[in-house]
């Protein structure tokens, strides 16, 4: 990636051997359930191997010996051959090993035999990704950002997000350019009533992110009648993302240093010069999306949002 800063890493990675085997056909998945029938849920973390918040956050409830009220609980550790390769000198280079694990969720490429590590890991996790009735996909930021849940374009998944709690921001969008995500899966955004969330709780490596992570499934359980009552939380606000900003040249950067979950009050307002290319906000109070702040060729540098009741 382009001239990054130095990002200090304050979490240490957890010791996550004594699930790497799983409790079924699916290494590092381990199910607990109660006698009550119940939905059945699938907790995600390490889509990305160096965001490793939600894996503390998962591999805390197993230790704790956590059982739902009702119904099936899956936890899983998702890309652990890339987390298997984090170092804390290089926090950012075990994102994937070969590609992007939160890339290649349409069913046309997971159905192609071999491809990268991560195609392989991806068909591997499906039987458990096809089973759940709800998906908490657990996630962390690179860049200074307010914490967010995306609920891709169904309406049954904003009006799970607004149960929840958490974050008070909720975005609607379509996804990446480079691939289909988790959450864009046909399975939560077809017929029938199976819902998946990405929550970004904040940024990589921060204790915040770890607390903000467990607020937000300590949420959903609550809301699902699967664990204690949650608390009361303001109503979030809901955001529909309206453009995508890719980088079109090594020269894209930003007029300063935005964070995510800013509000641009004035439409025309720039945000970055991409090559002779102004990119400004098309309408007013214009919710800027996870700005990337060193985007390469390629690569979504910021997504552009508004406000919807």
């Amino acid at each position: 990636m382009y001239g990054l800063p130095h990002f200090e890493v304050a979490l240490t990675p957890p010791d996550l051997r004594p699930w790497l085997a799983g409790d079924g056909d699916i290494p590092g998945f381990v199910t607990r359930g109660a006698a009550a029938a119940g939905p059945h849920v699938l907790l995600l973390s390490l889509m990305h191997g160096n965001e490793f918040a939600g894996a503390i956050v998962l591999d805390a409830m197993l230790r704790e010996g956590f059982l739902p009220t009702r119904g099936r609980l899956t936890m899983g550790f998702a890309n652990l051959d890339a987390f298997a390769a984090f170092d804390a000198a290089q926090p950012t280079h075990s994102r994937f090993l070969e590609e992007d694990l939160n890339r290649v969720w349409d069913p046309a490429v997971l159905a192609q035999d071999g491809g990268s590590a991560e195609r392989r890991r991806a068909r591997q996790m499906l039987p458990a990704i096809l089973a759940a009735d709800v998906v908490l996909d657990l996630h962390s930021m690179l860049w200074p950002s307010e914490p967010l849940l995306l609920a891709g374009v169904s309406a049954r998944g904003r009006a799970l997000a607004r149960r929840i709690g958490g974050p008070g921001l909720i975005v609607a969008d379509t996804g990446h350019i480079g691939g289909k995500r988790l959450i864009d899966h046909p399975r939560f955004n077809g017929p029938g009533e199976a819902t998946a969330l990405l929550v970004e709780a904040g940024q990589h490596w921060r204790a915040g992110t770890v607390a903000m992570m467990q607020r937000c499934v300590a949420g959903l359980l609550a809301a699902l009648k699967m664990g204690p009552p949650g608390i009361e939380e303001p109503p979030a606000r809901c955001a529909e993302v309206t453009h995508n900003v890719v980088a079109e040249t090594a020269a894209f950067s930003f007029v300063r240093p935005w964070r995510g979950g800013e509000v641009v009050a004035k439409a025309r307002t720039v945000l970055a010069l991409d090559g002779e290319r102004e990119v400004r906000t098309p309408y007013d109070d214009c919710l800027l999306v996870m700005p990337s702040l060193r985007p390469v060729p390629g690569q979504t540098a910021v997504r552009l949002a508004r406000f919807v009741v």
